[in-house]
């Protein structure tokens, strides 16, 4: 049997059709890469790396302290973060020592010898009072981040994924 130029055309639309809506399902539904851009997230996350973040975390509610997550701004920008504060919580910072309902916070995931090299790693603030469907993120490098502190609370719907693996260089998230 002869493929006609018209065969083989319309196999190869069919083929970019399928392989466009298999791109678009995966990168909304189920895994979204990401590029660092910016210091914010350093020595954990440098600029540049680049990752996947589970989208379909979001859907199931399983975001949790701790995690790095994608956060959509009304700018149309994405910013990289780390889960602070969840829902219902009182989050502050008093003589630089992060507190969650008056409990200090363990930020073990913090490099200890990176934060030594600053006078004043997270400056005062709070306490701020988080609602039912709010979060406050920071980033790990706190002199050079704008998050929470910056932005306010993030909703729920704003948090686009979390960050499970970075590729390059190659590290699993915990």
């Amino acid at each position: 049997m002869k493929n006609t130029f018209k065969d083989i055309a319309l196999d190869f639309l069919k083929t970019l059709l399928i392989s466009l809506i298999v791109v678009y399902v995966l990168t909304r539904l189920i895994v979204r890469p990401i590029s660092v851009n910016g210091s914010s997230m350093y020595p954990t996350l440098k600029d540049k790396d680049f990752g996947i973040a589970s989208v379909y975390k979001t859907f199931i509610n399983d975001v949790k302290r701790g995690d790095i997550v994608i956060i959509y701004l009304e700018s149309q920008e994405y910013i990289i973060k780390r889960v602070i504060g969840m829902p219902n919580e009182t989050v502050a910072c008093e003589n630089g020592v992060v507190t969650i309902n008056g409990e200090a916070l363990d930020e073990s995931y913090l490099d200890a010898d990176y934060v030594a090299t600053f006078d004043v790693f997270t400056e005062d603030f709070g306490p701020i009072t988080l609602g039912s469907d709010e979060f406050f993120v920071m980033g790990d490098n706190r002199p050079n981040s704008k998050d929470s502190r910056y932005y306010g609370p993030f909703k729920y719907d704003d948090i686009k994924g979390v960050v499970d693996v970075m590729l390059w260089p190659f590290k699993v998230m915990d």
